[in-house]
């Protein structure tokens, strides 16, 4: 039997499965999207959810990322370090995805849609091919893909509400993205 993906492929389309990350508090690691195994600098669990800051290896443009998992809010939120001439006008970096939590280990899978934040007035929802293409594709079921909208239009809705500064409407929600001290 031929399966969505292998449809999806054949016709030409840029498919690939959901990204999955491991974040492994007792190890200090952070398995990415890719597998490989990163060393992190800090884990902090919070009552929202869980904070992870790492390096960032062998990329041209990145060098370091702090990242918070929001659970309730299906969000990722990243905040990465540029290297020189690579700065962009952002300061967040939105992930929609679902997050399995854990004792030792969390664990979230990616659901194709993301936003840009920043605090100069916008919110740009990125990746929507790649959604609508694993949709098609059978790579998300009906249910994943419709709590994935809805958390990217909630998302950008609250961001709007509060002048598109993410920690402001965070804080209505009792969240507070403390960064690591001092920043690398």
């Amino acid at each position: 039997m031929t399966s969505q993906r292998e449809i999806a492929e054949s016709m030409g389309l840029p498919v690939h499965p959901p990204k999955v990350e491991v974040f492994d508090l007792a190890a200090r690691t952070n398995t990415d999207s890719k597998g490989r195994v990163r060393t992190v600098d800090e884990y902090r669990l919070e009552p929202f959810g869980l904070y992870m800051a790492r390096e960032i290896v062998d990329h041209p443009k990145l060098t370091y990322v702090e990242s918070w998992l929001l659970p309730e809010l299906n969000l990722r939120v990243s905040d990465f370090r540029w290297r020189p001439g690579h700065e962009r006008v952002q300061d967040f970096y939105l992930d929609v995805v679902s997050v399995e939590r854990g004792t030792r280990r969390w664990r979230t899978v990616d659901l194709y849609l993301d936003i840009v934040v920043s605090a100069t007035g916008f919110a740009e929802v990125l990746d929507t091919d790649e959604f609508v293409t694993a949709l098609r594709a059978g790579l998300l079921d009906e249910e994943t893909a419709q709590r994935a909208m809805c958390a990217t239009h909630t998302t950008v809705d609250a961001l709007a509400r509060h002048e598109y500064d993410l920690a402001s409407w965070l804080r209505t929600s009792g969240i507070e993205l403390d960064r690591r001290t001092p920043e690398p």
